[in-house]
């Protein structure tokens, strides 16, 4: 199933149709995306249950937004390809990688523009995974029961303030408004053939410059949802990051950082892809 967010309505996204939801369930689900989350075993019952032929409408793709607006959580996760810390010249172990967060203010749509900031702006796609069951010490084997569904990501990243001086400012630098777009919905885990082996790409004005698959993480989404839990409790509706595969600007000889006037498509197969032009952003 695709989990929507349209226009700031919970909505069910089937073919080119979209059904919104508190209106097909007679409002006895909420229309806020967010508020899903708590009640989402009881919700995914309702949909398999439920006839939906008829509620379906047109809609617009520009009115999607991002399906899980106000987490209270983002984990972010660091050099969780070996070939991105390769080409960043970075040592991994097979640990949990390392962890940071986006602030929710940074969180944006699939599509639309980016205002890009002083500095050297570069681009991650990332699988992101939705928290959809409280986990506290779960173990890998159950880790998948415990997650709502995956969508689309761009970690975003203003190189200078994220790696200024002696103590980086990974978060800070990766918080801009719009740095964290995700969407363009999300898919339940059971929409696909094996959620661990999906293929990302990210392409900058029709150029491809990151092309993996999601199997090459150095610790797969199961892994992760265990390792954090042993440390903080996941709560329904908090948003995982999962880490970026080889390809990001830095790393390029020369560099080659985000302008004014950019396309970056940032797609995942099985679930789909988002489009931002970046803008310059205006003075404050």
């Amino acid at each position: 199933m695709k989990i929507a967010n349209l226009a700031g309505r919970l909505t069910i996204v089937t073919d080119s149709r979209a059904v919104d939801v508190e209106h097909a369930s007679d409002f006895k689900f909420d229309a806020d995306p967010q508020a899903i989350y708590d009640r989402f075993d009881e919700f995914m019952e309702w949909a398999a249950q439920t006839d939906l032929t008829g509620y379906g409408r047109a809609y617009s793709p520009d009115r999607l937004r991002a399906p899980a607006p106000r987490p209270s959580q983002i984990f972010a996760v660091g050099f969780n390809y070996r070939s991105h810390a390769q080409e960043l010249g970075t040592t991994v172990d097979d640990g949990l990688p390392p962890v940071f967060t986006k602030f929710a203010s940074a969180i944006t749509g699939p599509f639309g523009s980016v205002a890009l900031p002083e500095g050297s702006v570069d681009w991650e796609v990332e699988l992101v995974a939705v928290i959809g069951r409280r986990a506290w010490r779960v173990d890998d084997v159950h880790a998948w029961h415990h997650i709502a569904g995956l969508t689309v990501g761009q970690d975003l990243s203003e190189r200078q303030a994220q790696l200024r001086g002696s103590t980086p400012q990974f978060s800070l630098g990766k918080s801009y408004p719009g740095f964290a777009p995700m969407g363009p919905w999300l898919v339940t885990p059971d929409e696909f053939d094996d959620p661990d082996d999906l293929r990302l790409t990210c392409t900058l004005n029709a150029d491809i410059v990151q092309d993996a698959r999601t199997s090459q993480m150095i610790t797969p989404i199961p892994a992760l949802v265990a390792r954090l839990s042993r440390v903080v409790a996941l709560s329904p509706g908090d948003i995982i990051y999962t880490g970026t595969p080889a390809g990001v600007g830095l790393s390029r000889q020369p560099a080659r950082f985000l302008n004014a006037g950019d396309e970056l498509v940032s797609q995942i197969d099985g679930i789909g892809a988002m489009r931002h032009n970046m803008i310059v952003a205006h003075p404050t």
